[in-house]
Protein backbone atom coordinates (compact mmCIF):
# COMPACT_ATOMS: atom_id res chain seq x y z
CA UNK A 1 0.00 0.00 0.00
CA UNK A 2 2.82 2.44 0.82
CA UNK A 3 4.44 1.84 -2.56
CA UNK A 4 1.20 2.73 -4.35
CA UNK A 5 0.82 5.89 -2.28
CA UNK A 6 4.37 6.91 -3.09
CA UNK A 7 3.80 6.26 -6.80
CA UNK A 8 0.61 8.33 -6.77
CA UNK A 9 2.39 11.18 -4.97
CA UNK A 10 5.17 11.18 -7.58
CA UNK A 11 2.64 11.24 -10.42
CA UNK A 12 0.76 14.12 -8.79
CA UNK A 13 3.97 16.12 -8.40
CA UNK A 14 4.95 15.50 -12.03
CA UNK A 15 1.52 16.52 -13.30
CA UNK A 16 1.59 19.65 -11.13
CA UNK A 17 5.07 20.58 -12.37
CA UNK A 18 4.01 20.14 -15.99
CA UNK A 19 0.86 22.19 -15.37
CA UNK A 20 2.85 25.05 -13.85
CA UNK A 21 5.43 24.96 -16.65
CA UNK A 22 2.75 25.04 -19.34
CA UNK A 23 0.47 27.65 -17.78
CA UNK A 24 2.97 30.07 -16.19
CA UNK A 25 6.51 29.86 -17.47
CA UNK A 26 7.75 32.83 -15.43
CA UNK A 27 6.74 31.15 -12.19
CA UNK A 28 8.22 27.88 -13.39
CA UNK A 29 11.59 29.56 -13.85
CA UNK A 30 11.40 30.90 -10.29
CA UNK A 31 10.51 27.46 -8.93
CA UNK A 32 13.42 25.83 -10.76
CA UNK A 33 15.80 28.51 -9.50
CA UNK A 34 14.58 28.00 -5.92
CA UNK A 35 14.95 24.22 -6.25
CA UNK A 36 18.51 24.48 -7.58
CA UNK A 37 19.45 26.94 -4.84
CA UNK A 38 18.10 24.50 -2.27
CA UNK A 39 20.07 21.61 -3.74
CA UNK A 40 23.19 23.77 -3.90
CA UNK A 41 22.80 24.88 -0.28
CA UNK A 42 22.29 21.28 0.85
CA UNK A 43 25.39 20.09 -1.02
CA UNK A 44 27.39 22.96 0.44
CA UNK A 45 26.23 22.04 3.96
CA UNK A 46 27.21 18.39 3.42
CA UNK A 47 30.62 19.52 2.18
CA UNK A 48 31.10 21.72 5.25
CA UNK A 49 30.09 18.84 7.50
CA UNK A 50 32.50 16.44 5.82
CA UNK A 51 35.29 19.00 6.12
CA UNK A 52 34.50 19.40 9.81
CA UNK A 53 34.62 15.60 10.26
CA UNK A 54 37.90 15.35 8.32
CA UNK A 55 39.43 18.02 10.55
CA UNK A 56 38.67 16.02 13.69
CA UNK A 57 35.16 17.19 14.41
CA UNK A 58 35.94 19.68 17.00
Amino acid sequence: MAVNAKRVAVYVLVVFALYVIITDTDKAVDYVRIAFEGVSDAANAVGDFMTWIANGGG
